[in-house]
């Protein structure tokens, strides 16, 4: 399946208030300038009349009226531009305000989504290991091989285990497990020597056999196994039964092992995210104790604990500490795969 991250569109119409809102702002400065100019003039003019009229004697004495008329309208309008300029500062300052409101909240929601984007592809990839896992607990190589290990079964079953690999990429090694814990096959022994290993300790082996049919599975969070080097893989088990059959008595179980850090990788690469932001946002996966399991900038996978907030939210977006806002998305989970409490997370610095 693609593993490519879709992204929202931004809304064009709040680009274009906030555009519009500044193009108004510098318009009305240039009238208002305009009109003080004027009335800067008229004042000037008014006052060298008032001269004149002054060297005009008795002559003059109408037209000084006239001057002071004059004087007296420039300042009146020039009174009136100040209460103007004045009062459309205020509103287009509010204005401005909430154009960078919508702008915050129209990133916040975007944001969210890639979050979820995010989220959902990696749900639906889990979910077919899933299915991967149950279907092929029921192969009669994997099965005969449970019930009699013999050296034959054994050979068999690994051919059988390395051509599911061979179709099948995503994984980094496939175990047929016997009831005591005993790994007696694997998909590629020339690459992981693990068969006659014991794995009886991992929590995935003591769930798998306690599945009660083979329709149910176990789905183990994120670590580095140390049978396959250190490698991250999320192992997912089901139950191997006599004659592969749902309700059969427990053999022993089948763990596939997920290559995740490869995956996990294409997927917070993949948002679909600007040169710039990208220089400025890092995308992540979360367990349900917030730790690690992928990030975009590679640092503290399964290590780090991140402090995501959510107030008890499934989905949302904040500011931190640092001004950066966070987006969130809690797994949905796909078809009859309910997901581990994941969280998608994106965290954009300004």
């Amino acid at each position: 399946m693609s593993l490519s991250v879709s992204e929202s569109p931004q809304t064009p119409a709040l680009a274009d208030i906030v555009e519009r809102t500044t193009q108004v702002k510098e318009l009305t400065q240039s009238k208002v300038n305009q009109i003080r100019s004027i009335t800067g003039r008229l004042r000037i003019l008014a006052l060298n009349a008032m001269i004149e009229s002054q060297h005009a004697g008795d002559k003059g004495i109408g037209f000084s009226v006239v001057a002071q008329e004059v004087r007296g309208v420039s300042t009146e309008v020039e009174g009136i531009s100040i209460d103007l300029a004045e009062e459309l500062a205020g509103e287009i300052a509010a204005l401005e305000s909430l154009s960078i409101l919508m702008s915050e909240q129209t990133q916040g929601a975007r944001l969210v989504d890639l979050a979820l984007n995010a989220i959902e592809l990696i749900d639906r990839n889990l979910f077919e290991r899933t299915c991967d896992v149950r279907w092929w607990a029921t192969d009669s190589a994997i099965v005969d091989c449970a019930v009699k290990p013999t050296d034959e079964a054994v050979e068999y079953a690994t051919q059988r285990l390395g051509v599911i690999l061979d179709a099948y990429t995503v994984y980094t090694d496939l175990w047929l497990c016997d009831g005591q814990g005993c790994i007696i096959a694997n998909g590629r022994p020339d690459q992981h020597q693990v068969r006659g290993l014991n794995v009886s300790d991992r929590p995935w082996f003591s769930r798998g056999m306690a599945l009660s049919s083979g329709d149910d599975y176990v789905a183990e969070d994120i670590v580095s196994e140390p049978f396959l080097a250190g490698m991250q893989s999320g192992t997912y088990v089901a139950s191997v039964r006599e004659g592969g059959e749902r309700t059969g008595k427990v053999l022993g179980v089948l763990a596939i092992h997920f290559d995740w850090e490869s995956q996990a990788k294409t997927i917070v690469d993949g948002v679909r995210l600007s040169p710039e932001e990208r220089e400025r946002t890092r995308v992540m996966l979360l367990d349900s104790n917030q730790r690690v399991l992928a990030s975009s900038d590679g640092k503290g996978i399964l290590k780090d604990v991140f402090a995501l907030e959510t107030g008890g939210r499934d989905s949302g977006f904040y500011q931190d500490a640092a001004g950066a806002v966070v987006a969130f998305h809690r797994t949905p989970g796909y078809e009859t795969y309910e997901g581990l409490g994941w969280h998608g997370v994106i965290q954009q610095r300004p």
